[in-house]
């Protein structure tokens, strides 16, 4: 999708989807700015969607959170991988299937809605293992899942994001968690529902039949490379886990459009959050950072060198400005 040249950034989509730990919320705190941002999409009458990989909460609670912070959001806005997993298999296994479930009681629910029967023993001889994020998920359901899997059944994770944004830094997420299976069995999961798969985009963009979405994240590794699979232009917000140094370094397959320090870059200019070295005040020329600005149009300009194929390991300030940039940025 081609981004458009010019006008704030919201006004350019009709639907904004979000991702939410480290982009909306960070555990149950509200991130700074973020209530505001998401009630002038609302007043304005935009489109909005929540996508969220983690699948300790349904999407009915997952409303009720946000609502609890101050964000407008309804349960049909809400697009959980731990929903997705269940239908998932619901379309492969007959009714009543036995799914051994790993994680918290909101996966257990959706499997069980879905007309499966959830067990936690491979000893009832489960047809399959879902694998989702629990605060509760220890050895025990590991070992269960182990023996499950090994015996035949198929394997399917909620997601595989390593870690889980906090107010104290990253946490343990599902995929170090499927990390301990996948060590254990030698093998990887036979299916991963959640970004950076399509799936909860490509839900998303049909029940609102959108025909210019935007995804708003804070991970390159799944909320971004989700975006680049869906060929969806996407906004990176550096609230969450990837961080100046990481987007730097990002692959092609995941580099967002535009990138912000927090959800208040959704009102401002296109061209102002478009990723490039043009118009910036600011250049990089043999290794070094020279110019005149704000930070995020100086990342803004590194990101676009280093994208061209620019070395700027190790680049430096030419200037006491860009020197406190730099620092500032954490390069």
């Amino acid at each position: 999708m081609s981004p458009p040249a010019s006008g704030r950034l919201a006004d350019a989509y009709d639907l904004v989807i979000f991702d939410l730990d480290g982009v909306i919320y960070l555990s149950d705190s509200a991130v700074p700015g973020a209530v505001d941002a998401v009630q002038r999409l609302h007043d304005q009458g935009r489109a909005i969607a929540y996508a969220t990989n983690n699948a300790s909460r349904r999407a009915a609670e997952v409303a009720d959170l946000l609502r609890g912070l101050g964000v407008p959001a309804e349960a049909e806005e809400v697009l959980t991988s731990a929903a997705a997993a269940a239908r998932r298999l619901a379309d492969r296994l007959e009714s009543g299937a036995r799914v051994l479930v790993v994680g918290a009681e909101a996966l257990r629910q959706e499997v069980f809605d879905c007309g499966l029967t959830p067990v936690s023993s491979a000893d009832d001889n489960p047809v399959a293992v879902v694998q989702g994020y629990g605060r509760d998920v220890g050895w025990v359901i590991l070992a269960e899942a182990a023996l499950a899997v090994r015996a035949g059944a198929i394997w399917i994770a909620t997601n595989t994001d390593r870690t889980l944004p906090s107010p104290r830094g990253a946490l343990p997420g599902n995929g170090s968690l499927v990390a301990v299976l996948r060590t254990a069995l030698d093998r990887e999961p036979d299916e991963v529902i959640g970004k950076p798969e399509a799936v909860l985009f490509e839900e998303a963009v049909k029940r609102e039949a959108a025909g210019r979405p935007l995804v708003v994240g804070d991970r390159l590794d799944t909320d971004i490379e989700g975006a680049v699979r869906a060929k969806l232009d996407s906004l990176l917000v550096l609230t969450g886990v990837s961080q100046p140094r990481d987007l730097v370094a990002a692959a092609p397959e995941r580099r967002p459009t535009y990138v912000a320090k927090d959800l208040a870059g959704l009102f401002d200019d296109v061209e102002t959050l478009a990723i490039t070295g043009e118009g910036t005040g600011w250049q990089v020329t043999d290794g070094r950072l020279d110019g005149h600005g704000d930070s995020m149009a100086a990342l803004r300009t590194i990101c676009a060198a280093a994208w061209a194929g620019t070395d700027v390991t190790g680049i430096s300030g030419a200037t006491d400005e860009a020197t406190a940039v730099l620092r500032e940025l954490g390069l």
